[in-house]
């Protein structure tokens, strides 16, 4: 009767936990308008840049192409990816109590989680560089409607990473502290607070990551591979140097946000470093989206003769391949 007793009254304990405090970037009270304006520019930026780039793909029939199609969904997404987090952060820069409850706290994990293996295969559309470069006269039929719309719906795939983790999630019981230090809830965060073994979940993360992590990294890699064995074949160098302008672009943003992603997910809990890992979470979800529409759009010739045939202050005139 004693031990029943006591594990009741453990289990009491442990369901009293229903909010947790969000630390930050910085306890330094005098820094908080500071951190709150930049992050607010950023988040505006982000806004701003990625829904441009949707409206202008969709206003302008000439970017009616593969490749414009795969931007437009990575800017939607970017939009989603950078709005799980960045509010409750900005109102945590100004708030006095800065609280998140528990069934927030999984929320949040849950659609960061699904954003960010979204993300990472929409980035598979560097298979479709690769077709471009390879062979472009089949370009067309390579990449048709049909095969562009099944490559953005399998990386919704991302789904079943984010659900199982949270299922996983929702049978842990938490018995204090309620501090997580840093600006949001992330899963290896709230795994060292849980009163539960989390072994199980663990591995869970380290699977999940290892199966979709490294499936579409390796179709990333392989398809640039082949994009730079196809480019030291072309004769011309001005279209070498575009397609090398072009690709490098491209794979630069993939692997920042590919790896730092992997290094901050398939590590356990138990090795967490809070100042490292706190520059690394603000890279890949906070600066990544920002960066997005510069690195794949905004930078591109075909876009901004777009743009400027939006705003009405250019004619419209034939468009090239894009650059």
């Amino acid at each position: 009767i004693g031990l029943v007793l006591y594990e009741n009254r453990t289990m009491e304990n442990q369901t009293r936990v229903t909010e947790f405090i969000l630390l930050g970037l910085s306890k330094d009270s005098r820094l908080q308008t500071l951190l709150f304006l930049v992050f607010l520019a950023i988040y505006i930026t982000t806004l701003v840049g990625n829904l441009i780039i949707v409206l202008v793909i969709k206003a302008d029939p000439h970017l009616h192409t593969p490749m414009y199609f795969f931007l437009s969904h990575l800017s939607l997404l970017d939009i989603c990816y950078s709005s799980v987090t960045v509010p409750k952060m900005l109102e945590n820069f100004l708030a006095d109590q800065k609280t998140i409850s528990l069934y927030g706290c999984m929320a949040q994990i849950f659609f960061f989680i699904f954003m960010v293996g979204t993300e990472i295969f929409l980035s598979a559309m560097a298979y479709d560089r690769y077709a471009a470069i390879w062979n472009p006269l089949r370009y067309g039929t390579i990449m048709s409607h049909q095969v562009c719309a099944h490559m953005v719906l399998g990386a919704w795939i991302a789904f079943l990473d984010s659900l199982v983790n949270t299922l996983c999630l929702s049978n842990f019981s938490f018995c204090g502290p309620r501090e997580i230090n840093h600006f949001s809830c992330e899963l290896p965060l709230l795994l060292q607070l849980s009163c539960t073994d989390t072994f199980a979940n663990e591995m869970v993360i380290l699977c999940f990551s290892m199966t979709l992590g490294f499936a579409s990294l390796l179709l990333i890699l392989t398809s640039y591979m082949r994009i730079i064995s196809t480019i030291v074949r072309i004769r011309s160098p001005e279209g070498r140097r575009k397609a090398f302008s072009t690709c490098t672009s491209h794979l630069v943003s993939v692997l920042l946000f590919c790896g730092t992603a992997f290094v901050r997910y398939m590590r356990p809990a138990s090795g967490y470093s809070f100042a490292l890992d706190k520059l690394v979470s603000v890279q890949y979800s906070v600066v990544t989206p920002m960066l997005n529409p510069i690195i794949y759009s905004l930078k591109n010739k075909d876009v901004k003769l777009a743009l400027r045939k939006l705003l009405g202050s250019q004619p419209s005139q034939p468009q090239g391949s894009a650059k």
